[in-house]
């Protein structure tokens, strides 16, 4: 198979790990739930992690490529306050601040 889209992913937080397995085929998250996720991926697309933090979702049909990064995404999406998430790789998440205490 020829990969001809690619989707990264980036895990920000304490902790928060991938591994891939079966050729592509299998992702495994912790990410800071009691139990590991685990995602199966469809027949077009290939995942790979380079680092336990940078996933790379790879496939010759960019639609499924991208839908399965957004369903990896859904299951922990970036918190506005601290950043911490899963994060497509070139994506920028602007912070609110918190509450401050008056003096």
């Amino acid at each position: 198979m020829e990969a001809k889209f690619f989707r990264f992913l980036k895990l920000v937080g304490v902790g928060f790990k991938a591994r891939s397995e079966s050729q592509g085929r299998e992702l495994f998250l912790k990410l800071g739930y009691s139990h590991e996720v685990q995602f199966t991926a469809p027949p077009a697309v290939r995942v790979f992690c380079f680092k336990p933090n940078i996933i790379c979702c790879t496939g010759i049909d960019k639609d499924r490529v991208h839908q399965f990064a957004g369903a990896v995404r859904s299951c922990k999406p970036p918190e506005v306050y601290k950043g911490k998430g899963i994060l497509y790789f070139d994506e920028v998440i602007k912070l609110k601040p918190g509450k401050k205490q008056k003096k």
